[in-house]
C-alpha cells in the first residue's frame, strides 16, 4: 500500500485536536464580551486561553510548512492561515485564527465532498453568526450613541446583515464597527450563495438518481417483455410442430365385413 506524504499523515493526526482548540478559542473570546464584569481571574484564564490556542495554531503552520515537498506553494495556498498567525495581536484580526482553523477543518476532513460542503458551510455560517455578534457587540457596546448595546441586539445585527435583509433598526457606528460590517456582509452573501447552489445541486442530484433508477426498470422491463415475447414465439412454434405429424398421418383402415 503506498504511503501517504508526511504533511498529510500529520493534517489527519491533527485535524480533532485542533477542532477542540477552534473550540476553545470560541469561547475564551466569547466569555469576557458576553460577560464583562467577569472577575479578572477569568479574563486571565480567557486571555491565556486565546494565546495558548494562537501559539497551537502557528506550531501547526510551522509543522506543516516544514512538511510539505513546496514550501512556497504552500504559502500561497495558505495565506489566511499565515496572516491569522502573523497578526495575533490587533483586536478584529483575531476571528481570522478561528476562520482558518475551520477552514483547515473543512479541507481535512475525509467525508464525501457533497457532505464536507454541507458541513463545512453550515459550520461557517454559524460561526460568522456567533463570532461577528460577538465582535461588534465588544466594538459597540461601550460607543456613544450607539445602539448595539447587548447580545440579544448583535445577534439580530449579524442575522439581519448576513442575508441581506438590513432593517436599519441596529447598526455599528463606530468605524471599526462598519469594517466589521463590511466582511460580514461579503461572507454572508458568499456562504448563503454556496447553500443555495449546494441545495440545487443535491436536488438535481436526487433527480439524476432517480432517473437513472428509472430508467434501468424501464429497460429491466423491456428486457423482460422481449423474453416473454420470445418465450411465446417459441412456445407456439413448438406446439405447431407437434400438431403438424398428427395431421399428416393416414387414418387408420375400417372393419373389414
Amino acid at each position: 500500500m503506498k504511503q501517504q506524504p508526511a504533511q498529510m499523515r500529520w493534517e489527519r493526526r491533527t485535524q480533532t485536536p485542533l477542532l477542540a482548540l477552534a473550540i476553545a478559542f470560541g469561547i475564551a473570546y466569547a466569555v469576557p464580551i458576553v460577560a464583562p464584569d467577569a472577575n479578572s481571574a477569568v479574563r486571565t484564564a480567557c486571555t491565556v486561553t486565546e494565546w495558548a490556542v494562537w501559539g497551537a495554531f502557528a506550531a501547526d503552520y510551522l509543522v506543516r510548512l516544514v512538511l510539505t515537498p513546496d514550501r512556497w506553494f504552500f504559502v500561497r495556498s495558505h495565506w489566511l492561515d499565515l496572516l491569522a498567525v502573523l497578526l495575533p495581536l490587533l483586536q478584529p484580526l483575531r476571528l481570522l485564527r478561528v476562520v482558518s482553523t475551520l477552514l483547515l477543518v473543512g479541507r481535512r476532513a475525509r467525508m464525501a465532498p457533497q457532505i464536507q460542503l454541507t458541513t463545512y458551510v453550515g459550520g461557517s455560517v454559524v460561526g460568522l453568526l456567533m463570532f461577528g455578534s460577538l465582535a461588534v457587540l465588544s466594538v459597540e457596546r461601550d460607543a456613544p450613541g450607539g445602539n448595539i448595546k447587548n447580545l440579544g441586539d448583535a445577534v439580530w445585527w449579524s442575522f439581519t446583515t448576513m442575508t441581506t435583509v438590513g432593517y436599519g433598526d441596529h447598526a455599528p457606528t463606530t468605524g471599526l464597527g462598519r469594517v466589521l460590517a463590511v466582511g460580514l456582509m461579503l461572507s454572508g452573501i458568499a456562504l448563503l450563495g454556496v447553500v443555495t447552489a449546494n441545495i440545487a445541486a443535491w436536488f438535481i442530484a436526487r433527480f439524476e438518481r432517480d432517473d437513472v433508477e428509472e430508467r434501468r426498470q424501464t429497460a429491466a422491463i423491456a428486457a423482460l417483455t422481449d423474453e416473454v415475447r420470445a418465450l411465446r414465439a417459441e412456445v407456439g412454434r413448438l406446439s405447431g410442430a407437434a400438431q403438424l405429424p398428427a395431421q399428416a398421418a393416414p387414418a387408420p383402415d375400417g372393419p373389414r365385413v
